[in-house]
């Protein structure tokens, strides 16, 4: 698992995963997708998708805290600052403090560099907003919301999935 191949692979994942319009069902498919795994796997994570102007999905399973919607506020901040996904950010910085640096001015209490935070992309508009998943390790919270986000377009998750 060498990180400039999960890189090159979160660049194809951003690139390929991308909706030809997204709304308030779509984001509800999507996120009832990620609860019926979660149900399914026995997964305690929390799901958020919303829009860089409001809320339209969340969910919170059984085993999460009160630290998880932090956690996910914090992940789509960086998601709608930066418009890559948090868990490639995560590569790429290779940070021990998990911070960003001081020179990129985001405050740890606002943004954090951790997966789990997708952006939701619009074919020939670009990022609209984020699918957040937190609760598990940050590269299983990054491949949950993938795997969602290649059944809600039928595409296959094999081509997408980070390797083991």
């Amino acid at each position: 698992m060498a990180a400039a191949e999960d890189i090159a692979k979160i660049i194809e994942q951003e690139q390929g995963l991308v909706f030809a319009q997204f709304d308030e069902s779509m984001a509800f498919s999507l996120g009832a997708r990620v609860r019926e795994r979660a149900v399914r796997e026995k997964l305690g994570l929390v799901v958020d998708i919303r829009t860089w102007d409001r809320p339209m999905f969340y969910c919170a399973m059984p085993g999460t805290t009160a630290d998880n919607p932090e956690w996910v506020r914090r992940k789509f901040n960086v998601v709608r600052r930066l418009q890559k996904s948090t868990y490639r950010l995560v590569l790429e910085q290779n940070r021990e403090d998990r911070l960003f640096p001081p020179t990129r001015a985001l405050d740890a209490a606002d943004y954090v560099l951790a997966g789990g935070g997708f952006p939701l992309r619009i074919k020939g508009f670009g990022p609209i907003g984020c699918l957040t998943i937190s609760g598990l390790h940050e590269r299983d919270d990054h491949q949950v919301a993938v795997d969602a986000v290649c059944e809600e377009l039928g595409l296959d998750k094999a081509a997408f999935t980070l390797a083991k």
